[in-house]
């Protein structure tokens, strides 16, 4: 479905330089601190900046090889751009149904109404949240192979972030081929969305595996400067220095439990390996 190879983009302070694959019905989840390099990738593999070194491929076929019909299965939200905030949500509905021959003028209208949207509302009287949806909405209702959200659920609280995951997951049961590249900086949000999680830090793939191994395998260390000292690592991939000793990120939590038992281990999140993997060092 997509294949990122050797891609480069250089910036005075800062370089982008990453390969990987996104199978078609899979969810790939993308994280990183803000500034990690998310962004840049999704423009780079839109074509929205131009890449210094690499190879993009979309449905088999290099990215600017493809034809009207093939971008019009890609729907995407960016943080960093929208509709005009003078056009009413009418008109957005207007100029999607002209965009995209498979618009869906009843599955649009559904979703303005589970989100209380009138269509006579402009853009700029909505708030931050609500123009969040609309985003999403908008890239949902003319039902593409490929989405590429970045950062959807930016500016909402808990609920509404779980409403969007929620519009996200039935998406998924009703169109189990679709194929789905997400990014966040909320870990846990995409947790239980993603197939896999690759994380990002300062512009490379620091790390990358499927979501059921996380919750399967990884586990969080934490021990003393002694245990430290003496500990097997081995499985440890990651290392925080805390003021009690050190909070370790183990690929191998079972392993811990048994040759440990002194030692405090405990399951690992995705959120607990972007903190280690990004705010600690790697072994």
């Amino acid at each position: 479905m997509l294949k990122v190879e050797g891609l480069k983009k250089n910036y005075p302070s800062f370089s982008l330089d990453l390969s990987l694959i996104v199978n078609k019905g899979e969810v790939l989840g993308i994280i990183g601190a803000n500034g990690a390099g998310k962004t840049t990738l999704f423009k780079a593999i839109l074509g929205l900046i131009k890449k210094d070194a690499g190879e993009i491929t979309l449905f088999g076929k290099r990215s600017d090889e493809l034809s009207l019909k093939e971008r019009q299965d890609i729907a995407i939200t960016l943080a960093d751009s929208s509709f005009s905030r003078y056009l009413t949500i009418k008109d957005v509905g207007q100029i999607l149904k002209e965009m995209y021959p498979s618009f869906d003028p009843v599955y649009f209208d559904d979703l303005l109404i589970k989100f209380d949207l009138s269509k006579d509302k402009k853009l700029a009287t909505l708030s931050s949240g609500m123009q969040t949806r609309f985003k999403l909405i908008c890239a949902l209702c003319h039902h593409p192979k490929l989405l590429i959200l970045d950062e959807p659920t930016i500016g909402l609280d808990v609920i509404g972030r779980n409403e969007l995951l929620d519009l996200l997951r039935n998406h998924l049961c009703n169109y189990e081929d679709s194929t789905i590249l997400i990014s966040s900086h909320i870990a846990s949000d995409i947790e239980t969305l993603c197939d896999r999680i690759c994380l990002i830090d300062k512009g490379k793939i620091i790390l990358a595996c499927d979501t059921d191994l996380v919750i399967d395998n990884y586990g969080i260390i934490k021990a003393t400067e002694a245990q430290y000292q003496t500990i097997d690592k081995e499985y440890i991939i990651g290392v925080k220095k805390e003021n009690y000793g050190y909070t370790l990120l183990t690929e191998q939590r079972s392993y811990y439990r048994e040759n440990y038992p002194d030692v405090i281990t405990d399951a690992a999140g995705v959120d607990d390996i972007l903190t280690i993997m990004t705010k600690g060092g790697r072994i």
